[in-house]
């Protein structure tokens, strides 16, 4: 294929991983990624290229601090905004294509935009949807019109891509994308073939399929990577994220019939071996069904050496008494060396940095001592950009003969291999393999597994509680409708907990724990800043007196925050003029009251509460006694939860524990997020 330029030649500049924000606390490495970035915006306007293909991963965290964000939004603008015109043609129906957007259309067609570079991206692992509203980062910047965000799925249980097809004189090109999904379901959707990619009706043949993915390409464990042979064979070209080496030549796949680019990161984001490739970006043309990608050198891109040494390779003598400063000073030559040789391979771009990554792998297997890496590392303060964790000690695996006679000390302990564990396996094992006394018997092991694992990878704090909310609503609903008598309810619970477990409702359950958990989280931290800006204006608020422990509740109304001392607002409390505006269940003014019970004690607790205890539901809010009840009645279609609170005191007892926080309906009305 040609080089120069053609009217029928679609030009796009390819990238992934930018990883915007990696190190953004680090002095020497803090604007590494946006410098790099920066570049890749230049070739693309240096090239003329028709548009930007990211492959996800365009930032290094869920929600991006606020000055990498700026700092992406200001280079959009400086290189993506312009006179330079659209020479290609969108075929597809947009509202389609961008319906998961809230303007579902293309920004280079927006008539209040002058955009001269689109840029089209999917989301990778790092910048995935979360949140209210299942938002990222790329929502923020499709909303803005500096981005087209494609590729996003909804759907646990049926994936079904469009493509978006577009035109250049004679050249079609039908672009797929899939934004990150977990290795393992994904794997179990294409397995259970459930991921189905759309193909225009007519001509078919005339297009070119381009594939954009955001998944291990490398096989880590069964499930958890995705195959090339899980893909269709109708492709032509599969550009694939998330792996870090840069392998951008095409690679053909015999198998499919189809090349396989694989452009890696454009900043280093560890100290291993795939990052010391040196790294590029491509400029994929096509033209019919031909393409030639180029290969871009990145040379703002920090420098990255890396190198084995095996001491007992060497001519040092692990016997000798000054042993130790005889590796550090074989060491210390080593770095030298490594430095000299980044110097002479500097790009001579000024803004590539001259301080290298550096890292030494030392083997010291053999009778050697293993010395500070920390203090060997304030040698090279000054040249190089990780002097903490330049080096690293390794020892090679001793391989024994395997005999039937037992470790007479050790016998037969079991090392846990922490390291590849993950956490909802972890939480499975630990409730699969407890005592009957402390088995789960209302919620699910894989449930509560996935609710920690939002916990531990997402930071969403409230996914565990919402999950025990939820699925024990569920229960009571379930038990509720059947009509079960007490005496039946413990074997019932038992059972319907394995009916749902057999129709893999745990996903499910847990998606709408976390939403709930969600729409939650950014109220609370709206009221955290409000009070905050207003601590100065408002006196009557720094009046009122901190409790011990402050909690953060989940009720509905806001009641009058300038009241007395201890006072909890609940239902739909009255606005009390300037200072009014009530916590969220009270937050800061007194303690919550938390009350745990047996699933016996929360059907049971009509018979001990009798009318007294339906009347305070209803209608007491402001009383001082210190319980907690659940009441299920005749008259009312579901099971309400009434709260009656002291700061003071708080009661204890055996079984489940009931999140008392609230004074919601136990089965909330779904209102519009």
């Amino acid at each position: 294929m040609p080089e120069e330029s053609s009217e029928d030649v679609f030009k796009i500049i390819v990238a992934t991983d930018i990883h915007l924000g990696y190190g953004e606390k680090d002095v020497i490495r803090g604007n590494d990624s946006l410098v790099t970035f920066e570049e890749i915006l230049e070739n693309a306007k240096k090239h003329e290229a028709d548009f930007i293909l990211l492959g996800g991963d365009l930032f290094h965290e869920n929600k991006p601090p606020r000055r990498i964000m700026h700092g992406c939004i200001s280079l959009l603008r400086k290189f993506c905004f312009g006179d330079k015109p659209i020479l290609f043609e969108y075929l597809s129906d947009q509202s389609a294509d961008f319906k998961h957007c809230q303007f579902p259309t293309l920004n280079y067609e927006d008539t209040n935009l002058n955009v001269s570079i689109p840029v089209f991206s999917i989301h990778g692992n790092h910048d995935d949807p979360s949140g209210q509203g299942n938002l990222c980062s790329l929502d923020l910047l499709h909303s803005a019109g500096l981005m087209n965000y494609f590729g996003k799925t909804t759907s646990l249980e049926k994936i079904e891509m469009s493509p978006l097809l577009m035109q250049k004189g004679n050249t079609k090109l039908a672009l797929y994308g899939l934004g990150s999904v977990r290795d393992e379901r994904l794997h179990r959707l294409f397995v259970h073939k459930n991921v189905t990619m759309l193909r225009p009706k007519e001509n078919q043949e005339d297009w070119f399929n381009v594939f954009v993915i955001h998944q291990n390409r490398a096989k880590h464990s069964t499930t958890s990577y995705i195959p090339e042979q899980f893909l269709d064979d109708f492709l032509d070209l599969v550009i694939w994220g998330h792996e870090h080496e840069c392998r951008l030549e095409p690679e053909w796949n015999s198998s499919q019939n189809f090349f396989v680019s694989q452009p890696g990161s454009s900043v280093a984001t560890s100290l291993s071996e795939g990052e010391t490739v040196k790294k590029h970006i491509g400029l994929l043309q096509i033209k019919g069904k031909n393409f030639k990608i180029t290969k871009i050198p990145l040379t703002t891109v920090r420098q990255f050496y890396m190198e084995d040494v095996v001491l007992s390779e060497t001519e040092l003598n692990p016997a000798d008494h000054d042993i130790d400063r005889k590796v550090e000073a074989y060491c210390f030559e080593k770095v030298e060396a490594i430095l000299e040789k980044a110097a002479l391979e500097h790009s001579g771009n000024r803004r590539q940095p001259d301080k290298p990554l550096v890292r030494l792998r030392i083997d010291y297997t053999g009778g050697f001592e293993p010395f500070s890496g920390y203090r060997f590392g304030q040698k090279f303060v000054d040249k190089v950009a990780n002097p903490k964790d330049m080096i690293h000690f390794t020892r090679r695996k001793i391989t024994k003969v395997k005999t039937d006679e037992k470790d007479p000390v050790i016998g037969d302990v079991k090392v846990d291999n922490l390291d590849t564990s993950r956490v909802e396996d972890m939480v499975k094992d630990i409730f699969s393999n407890a005592d009957q006394n402390w088995q789960l018997k209302l919620l699910t092991e894989k449930g509560m597994g996935d609710a920690v694992q939002e916990y531990v990878d997402k930071e969403e704090k409230e996914a565990i509680s919402e999950l025990v909310k939820y699925q024990l609503e569920k229960t009571q609903t379930h038990l509720k409708q059947r009509n079960i008598s007490e005496d039946l309810i413990v074997d019932e619970v038992n059972r319907y907990k394995e009916e749902r477990k057999k129709k893999k409702e745990d996903e499910a359950e847990v998606k709408e724990a976390i939403k709930r958990a969600q729409t939650k989280r950014p109220k609370d931290m709206d009221d955290e800043d409000e009070i905050g800006r207003n601590s100065d204006s408002e006196g009557n608020e720094s009046d009122v007196p901190t409790t011990s422990s402050t909690t953060r509740g989940r009720g509905r109304g806001r009641g009058s925050r300038g009241g007395k001392t201890g006072e909890t607002s609940r239902g739909r409390g009255s606005r009390g003029g300037r200072g009014s505006r009530g916590g969220r269940g009270g937050r800061g003014k007194a303690a919550v009251v938390e009350t745990t019970g047996s699933i016996m004690d929360a059907f049971g607790s009509q018979r001990s509460r009798s009318r007294q205890s339906s009347k305070n539901t209803t209608s007491n809010f402001g009383s001082d006694e210190d319980e907690d009840s659940i009441m299920i009645s005749d008259d009312d279609d579901l099971p309400k939860i009434s709260k009656k609170s002291k700061a003071s005191s708080t009661k204890k007892k055996r079984g489940i524990t009931f999140d008392s926080d609230s004074e919601e309906d136990i089965f909330p009305t779904k209102r519009k997020r």
